[in-house]
């Protein structure tokens, strides 16, 4: 499943990217017919004033507003995650996770439970015709692979769990040395631009391409359990993320949205808590991310460039 996933990301912002570029080159071969017809008639014909025309009002206008909710797939590239305290200060290298979906049930439609699944909200400002300003959270779920044996280096005072670790490696199958994740969730509360191109408009339908990149603040609600620590389970200020994304967005009478969007960023979390209480103990990591979303919106206030 997880391979499938990946599959659509890189198929979904290859077909966008083509898109884009048909887009830019029918519109620049647009252009010139426009002007050797001008130069040649002195004056548009009917025909062109039209296209003109409807071609304008495909466009969102400054002023225009949506709000967007969604559910996700997400991956993680491996990652080295050091864990330092009092007794202990070492680093498991190329640590494996994968997401968590939620199975399909009421909780992706029950107003009470919305938060449980992997979703994604979205507000977007039109600052400028066909430009936004996007206030975004990405709510994923981060879970380490419990069934792998990870490589070791650096040292633990405490001789039960240093005996755990065997020729370099330590194997993490039976949960006692460490389990790890941020499952309520991995929460990238993000800020971005997305430009807003067109690419079909029809009666009550119009659809458009977007792409952009954001930066934003990690606030996970990590789920950690090290050694015989109590488990930490709290929300905190873990550290910040980048991104670059791509969208396709259906608008249908000119309110319902319907979105699919992928995005690819990178997550650097330095401060991670790994213990329940004020301790200075902390564990950090920094991987790669891919998201594959979906989901429904409203567009407010929309104005068309006419």
């Amino acid at each position: 499943m997880k391979k499938f996933f990946e599959l659509v990301f890189v198929f979904f912002v290859g077909v966008t990217t083509v898109f884009a570029q048909k887009i830019d080159t029918a519109k620049l071969d647009g252009k010139l017919r426009q002007e050797a017809n001008e130069s040649l008639s002195g004056f548009w014909d009917k025909t062109n004033d039209i296209a003109s025309v409807k071609a304008l009002k495909q466009s969102f206008k400054k002023g225009s507003m949506f709000i967007f909710w969604g559910w996700n797939r997400a991956g993680f590239s491996k990652s080295d995650i050091r864990f330092k305290g009092n007794g202990y200060d070492f680093t498991l290298n190329n640590v494996e996770a994968h997401d968590r979906p939620s199975e399909l049930s009421m909780a992706y439609i029950d107003p009470t439970r919305l938060s449980i699944p992997q979703f994604n909200f979205r507000f977007a400002y039109f600052i400028k015709d066909n430009l936004a300003l996007v206030i975004a959270q990405d709510h994923m779920k981060y879970v380490m692979d419990q069934n792998q044996i990870a490589n070791f280096r650096g040292n633990i005072s405490d001789p039960t769990y240093a005996a755990m670790v065997q020729n370099g490696q330590v194997n993490l199958l039976d949960e006692q040395f460490l389990t790890f994740e941020h499952t309520d969730g991995l929460n990238y509360i993000n800020v971005g631009l997305e430009k807003y191109k067109n690419l079909s408009s029809k009666k009550n339908f119009d659809m458009f391409w977007a792409y952009g990149g954001g930066v934003g603040a990690l606030m996970p609600k990590s789920n950690v359990k090290l050694f015989g620590n109590e488990r930490s389970d709290r929300y905190h200020l873990a550290g910040f993320g980048l991104d670059a994304r791509s969208s396709i967005n259906f608008v249908f009478w000119d309110h319902i949205m319907a979105r699919v969007e992928g995005k690819f960023g990178y997550i650097n979390m330095p401060d991670i808590k790994t213990t329940l209480n004020n301790k200075p103990d902390k564990a950090s990591q920094d991987f790669v991310f891919y998201q594959v979303n979906f989901g429904v919106g409203y567009v407010f206030n929309r104005k068309l460039k006419k």
